[in-house]
């Protein structure tokens, strides 16, 4: 379980993060990231509606979806907001293939985040000013 200062909590946070972060769909999900604060701790959120399935349905892929956040945070502790959406077929997918899909989901995300290696340089690879 993710400690709750690690845990999106109010529909402004989920709001934030969906609007103002990068979106990456994959078949079982789709990641909104967004960067915080420097120091601020990492914060996850799942979004798990009534079509991925019945009651214990939900609940296993919200379970699952909370470890592969734990995961993430171990190796990232501060600095990003996560919204995870499970889509339907998230329903039938095993554990391997709903964490690869979350793992490959926030790699683009955070690719997309991080701010470029070569500031200054333009896309040919030349030193730009």
């Amino acid at each position: 379980m993710l400690p709750a200062r690690h845990r999106l909590r109010t529909s402004a946070d989920f709001s934030h993060t969906v609007r103002s972060g990068v979106r990456q769909g994959r078949r079982n999900v789709v990641l909104y990231a967004a960067l915080s604060d420097d120091g601020a701790p990492s914060r996850f959120g799942f979004i798990v509606s009534k079509a991925v399935g019945n009651a214990v349905t939900r609940n296993l892929v919200k379970r699952r979806l909370r470890e592969v956040g734990a995961e993430t945070l171990r190796e990232r502790p501060t600095g990003v907001d996560v919204v995870v959406r499970a889509l339907p077929a998230a329903s039938s997918a095993d554990w391997t293939a709903l964490r690869s899909d979350y793992a490959s989901a926030l790699r683009g995300a955070l690719r997309r985040l991080e701010p470029s290696q070569e500031s200054g340089a333009s896309p040919d690879g030349t030193e730009v000013g």
